[in-house]
């Protein structure tokens, strides 16, 4: 694998995923291992209620570079990405679904299109994304939207694999959503607002190998549609 000659910070949200966080933070840990001089990985319990957090403080005992934010209550997906965001300590930020459904050593890639590119955000976008037609259906309405009211075009805005520079967050400051994805959409629309450089690359995407996505109930979609049209108010 590339060597790379940063530092970085990785987190992981989590909700209900005893299934899949230790294999993913293993696998993660594995390529940081090999290719990052200085890393931390970040687990964020977000309220779960299956072994999830007991799970993440074994895997925090056995390596000090892992730690955990724990959230007594689920706040949601918006409120876990913001969590591990601001707690990163390291000049660069990657972050990816505890589900495993991405490819970690990958981040490589993510890499090298920084150094070409100069790109403060280096976002993730699917080759082949692995859910049904439906979910690929409604994304491409909600990007659609997104673009024709704040012309960002972006190939897959929520996808949960991207790296970031610490300036970005340090900038941002008032990131407002906490249920569902729309955070990913939030938080694009102000970096691009700000004037940083957004890129994208092209990354893998697995089947779901255990556990449930929450994601997409009736009630996260419509507060994600109340979001963006209350965010559309605010910036003009």
């Amino acid at each position: 694998m590339v060597k790379i000659d940063r530092k970085l910070s990785v987190f992981f949200p989590v909700y209900n995923e005893e299934v899949n966080i230790e294999r993913t933070v293993k696998r993660a840990k594995k390529v940081l291992r090999e290719v990052i001089g200085e890393w931390e990985i970040v687990i964020v319990n977000d309220g779960s209620r299956d072994r999830s957090l007991e799970i993440a403080e074994k895997l925090a005992s056995e390596d000090g570079r892992i730690r955990v934010i724990n959230h007594l209550k689920n706040r949601g997906y918006g409120g876990a990405f913001k969590s591990g965001l601001y707690a990163a300590k390291y000049e660069w930020i990657a972050f990816t679904d505890a589900d495993g459904q991405f490819d970690f050593g990958e981040i490589t890639n993510f890499f090298e299109k920084q150094k070409k590119t100069g790109a403060d955000l280096v976002i993730g976008y699917y080759k082949k994304r692995r859910v049904s037609k439906t979910v690929i259906l409604t994304s491409k309405v909600w990007e659609a939207l997104v673009w024709m009211m704040f012309g960002l075009r972006v190939r897959d805005i929520d996808c949960g694999f991207k790296l970031i520079s610490k300036s970005v967050p340090e900038k941002l400051k008032n990131l407002e959503s906490e249920r569902g994805a729309f955070i990913n959409s939030e938080f694009l629309i102000k970096a691009k607002k700000a004037g940083f450089k957004i890129v994208e690359i092209p990354i893998t995407h697995y089947p779901r190998a255990g556990g449930n996505p929450t994601g997409r109930n009736l009630n996260v979609i419509l507060n994600s549609f109340k979001d963006l049209f209350r965010l559309r108010l605010k910036i003009k």
